[in-house]
């Protein structure tokens, strides 16, 4: 069929309004919050329904159309960057709360859905939906089940995974599965759910997702600590663990962070300081105000500089800012961001800051880091400019060894940002060959055609390289 009659075709499932092959909307789409890589889509859609994706999805199969489904773009991986062209499908239109379920305690949405709305609108019913984003205010939920995102919660609650109970998706053949619901027990055949969660779109269409909320914490304490050296700093995360205590928020910022952050949001931070981290806990009052008693003191035997303790809500909000806009500052910082998410075992993290510092300098490179400590996920983020392509390839050198040095302590290439097609060339080396073979086949047995998001995850292939720096025409 003509490509005119196939566009005519998606106009007539989702509306002509809702079917765009302009410039606009074509090159709005042709890359994400990744940099370095772009490629454009042929039409870009917005359906309404599930049973406008399935329709949707029935034509692309039978065309053997790729179809990249996508959030708000906020993935640092390309995961949402159409390497083979093909159909977007934006789910900006499917965005309501559907039940929220206090007997169950579940939630059920639309992929659409902001993550903020979701935490205001269940918090509103004392319920708590513990997945905190940094990307929160814009980042969707189909997304972040997708990209199995963590946030700053990590330690004690989890990641999106641990909170996704059921779906419903759309197979690359246009067929509608159900898998889990509003249960706590539930092992009838294999774990769908699970192999959905993470599979950046490469396995199914995501429609709707039923998720479990906890009872709303009674109340909530949260302090800043600086440190005059990394070490300390890293061995604070350690001591913290190892005293078992497990606060809700425990996150590190190095100066190279701080001092971005503070060019950017102006809030005080002591930029003199080698390094900060950002504790909260929550719980009944008297085990919450016990645990930061004794977090104060095991920073204060490791020789903290400064430690600031919220008195208001007011002070926590600008306690925690200075995390939630880390990303915007550096973004805003230099011409090229590159920020990544090695992932260690929480008592590796002193040894994995080590190496990235030893790194950064090896190469003569400038890499801030930042993350999630108390669940061994950092983010050192490289400050550059694409322009300069002898400094781009001693970043990539830089990045080849912290992704080794972190699979060396036990880690993962990626924590919660996903692979796409930025780590998609270091997959062999965590998981091997045999281990590729197998994700493969369960690719395969999902979508044998490989229409859904190809060219994630597992390889790049050389047409699929050539999109990384691709100039920004159709």
């Amino acid at each position: 069929m003509s490509a005119s009659k196939i566009i005519h075709e998606l106009e007539q499932i989702v509306g002509k309004k809702y079917c765009r092959t302009d410039q606009e909307a074509r090159l709005t789409h042709s890359y994400d919050a990744t940099p370095l890589f772009q490629a454009w889509p042929h039409v870009v859609v917005y359906p309404q329904t599930t049973e406008q994706v399935q329709a949707l999805m029935k034509v692309a199969h039978r065309e053997k159309i790729p179809v990249i489904s996508r959030g708000s773009g906020t993935n640092l991986g390309a995961s949402a960057v159409p390497v083979q062209g093909g159909i977007v499908m934006v789910f900006t239109r499917m965005n309501k709360i559907l039940e929220i379920d206090e007997k169950n305690l579940t939630v059920t949405v639309q992929p659409g859905v902001i993550t903020r709305q979701l935490h205001d609108a269940v918090e509103a019913h004392s319920l708590f939906y513990p997945p905190d984003l940094g990307s929160m205010a814009i980042s969707t939920i189909g997304g972040n089940i997708a990209q199995g995102a963590g946030g700053l919660r990590g330690l004690k609650y989890g990641t999106t995974t641990d909170y996704v109970l059921g779906l419903e998706a759309v197979l690359a053949n246009g067929d509608i599965i159900r898998t889990g619901g509003k249960l706590t027990k539930n092992v009838s055949g294999y774990d769908v759910t699970r192999f959905l969660v993470g599979s950046e779109g490469t396995l199914a269409i995501i429609t709707e997702a039923t998720l479990k909320l906890l009872p709303k914490p009674a109340f909530q304490q949260t302090m800043a600590v600086y440190f005059s050296g990394l070490d300390a700093a890293a061995e604070a995360v350690s001591a913290i663990i190892s005293a078992r205590i497990i606060p809700c928020t425990l996150e590190f910022m190095d100066q190279g962070t701080m001092k971005v952050v503070e060019e950017y949001a102006g809030i005080g931070l002591p930029v003199d300081q080698k390094a900060m981290l950002i504790l909260e806990q929550d719980g009944p009052k008297e085990l919450v105000e016990k645990d930061l008693a004794q977090m104060e003191q095991i920073c204060q035997n490791l020789n903290a500089t400064k430690i600031e303790i919220a008195k208001t809500g007011k002070d926590r909000i600008k306690i925690l800012e200075a995390r939630r806009t880390t990303l915007s500052a550096l973004a805003r910082a230099t011409a090229t961001t590159i920020l990544e998410d090695a992932t260690v075992p929480r008592a590796s993290i002193p040894a994995m800051i080590r190496k990235i510092t030893e790194i950064s300098e090896r190469y003569n490179v400038r890499i801030c880091t930042f993350g999630h400590a108390g669940d061994g996920n950092l983010h050192p983020t490289c400050m550059t400019d694409s322009r300069n392509q002898d400094e781009l390839a001693r970043v990539e050198k830089a990045f080849a060894e912290i992704f080794n040095a972190a699979l060396e302590l036990g880690g993962t290439i990626t924590g919660e940002h996903g692979v796409g097609l930025a780590k998609a060339p270091y997959m062999k080396q965590q998981w091997g060959i045999a281990g590729i073979h197998l994700l493969n086949r369960i690719k395969e047995a999902f979508d044998p055609h490989h229409l859904l998001n190809p060219g994630k995850i597992f390889y790049q292939s050389e047409e699929e390289k050539t999109c990384q720096n691709r100039p920004a025409h159709p």
